[in-house]
């Protein structure tokens, strides 16, 4: 009785704990709630194994009730048979078997008294442990519940100290980069990129300038080698008509009027 007592009473003390006022109160609370998890799932083992034996105890007692109250009835039913025997021995003169039925029915009734004297004592005891085994039962639900709740805690705990050890590595991360000025390497980088562009422009525009000056030299031997050609065009066509080319312009304009106009 004593065992079952102090189970309930630590299944009645670890129900009522407050996991966050634990958690607040802890220096390390992961390890404290890794240590919670272990004394609880410890208890509820150690409970179950006390309520498992309760529940026997109850249903050893409860049957040794029944057969109590069983037997009762067995020698009631005795002591009627041997009473009936009695009366009928008696009614045939058979006075000293009837006296002896007659005390056989007497140890029966007490034999039957006996019985349901201890069944009769046995109850309260029975329904008092009952009551308990439910309390046990209830309380272990509650165990397994709060076992759930030191779980989903510390599960909960740990991702958040993951969340902040990252956060930590992030800032870390940021402080190592120059305060002062933290996009210099960036911009040193950038004049440095910008310097090779413009050297490249430079090159492309010497090369643009470089091919229209062929180009420009390639038009001015065109247009010389037309004016040469031209002239020996038109030296040819002296040659062949010198005489014609010797008058004078003024007579030949004189004489193209005069054909256009005749008298």
């Amino acid at each position: 009785m004593a065992q079952k007592q102090s189970i309930f009473g630590r299944i009645s003390q670890l129900t009522r704990a407050n996991v966050n006022a634990l958690i607040d109160r802890a220096e390390d609370p992961e390890k404290m709630l890794d240590q919670l998890v272990r004394d609880y799932t410890q208890s509820i083992r150690e409970a179950e194994d006390a309520v498992a034996q309760t529940i026997g105890n109850l249903r050893l007692a409860e049957a040794d009730h029944a057969d109590d109250v069983a037997s009762a009835k067995e020698w009631g039913a005795k002591a009627i048979a041997a009473s009936q025997k009695a009366d009928a021995m008696r009614s045939s003169g058979q006075t000293t078997e009837a006296d002896r039925f007659d005390q056989l029915a007497k140890v029966a009734i007490g034999k039957q008294i006996t019985y349901e004297n201890d069944a009769k004592s046995a109850a309260p005891a029975i329904a008092s442990q009952g009551e308990q085994v439910e309390k046990l039962k209830s309380g272990l639900v509650q165990m397994r519940s709060k076992l759930d709740e030191l779980h989903a805690k510390r599960d909960q705990l740990v991702a958040r100290q993951k969340t902040v050890q990252a956060q930590a590595k992030v800032q870390d991360a940021a402080r190592s980069i120059n305060v002062l000025d933290p996009t210099s390497e960036l911009s040193r980088f950038e004049e440095k990129v910008r310097r090779e562009e413009a050297r490249v422009a430079g090159h492309a525009e010497l090369a643009n300038n470089s091919i229209d000056a062929q180009f420009e030299e390639l038009e001015a031997d065109t247009a010389q080698l037309e004016i040469e050609a031209r002239l020996a065009e038109l030296k040819g066509q002296l040659g062949s008509g010198g005489s014609q080319s010797a008058i004078d312009p003024g007579q030949q304009q004189n004489e193209q009027q005069t054909d256009e106009n005749p008298a």
